[in-house]
């Protein structure tokens, strides 16, 4: 089952790389392979809210899309995301932020197995590719929304 972590440290505080992860409805909007997203249901929860969300992925004639559960935890400054519907098996996707020097650790964690063995071959590399360039894109989102007045 393909899977991808890692652990970067950027110059945004915890909080702020927090509010950008946990702002789903703006991912069409910079997020790669990211075509659409709606938010179906909020909940609030003791510790968060729980959301249930329809993101539309797509790349050249190949568009998808999938529904997760998504977990978010403002107090710990997590996000956990879990498959319910679409072309996948599994898909569990986790974030944590931690505050160090000069900035903050984002940690990032996703796996996933396609439904479809056909599927899996036509964009399991570009969902690898994608998927590297996530932490990117939150990272420069972060950038541009402490830009703005």
């Amino acid at each position: 089952m393909p899977t991808f972590s890692t652990k970067r440290r950027v110059a945004f505080s915890a909080a702020q790389m927090y509010a950008v992860v946990a702002d789903v409805e703006r991912y069409p909007e910079f997020l790669p392979m990211c075509t659409g997203l709606t938010v179906q249901s909020r909940t609030p929860v003791a510790d968060g809210e729980d959301l249930t969300a329809r993101m539309n992925v797509g790349y050249k004639q190949i568009s998808e899309a999938f529904t997760t559960s998504v977990h978010l935890r403002p107090q710990a400054l997590q996000v956990d995301a879990k498959y319910l519907d679409g072309p996948f098996k599994r898909l569990d996707n986790r974030w944590r932020f931690i505050d160090v020097d000069g900035g903050s650790e984002v940690d990032f964690y996703i796996t996933y197995e396609f439904k479809s063995v056909m599927l899996s071959l036509l964009v399991g590399g570009t969902f690898d590719q994608a998927f590297r360039k996530f932490s990117e894109a939150f990272e420069a989102r972060a950038s541009f929304m402490a830009r703005r007045p």
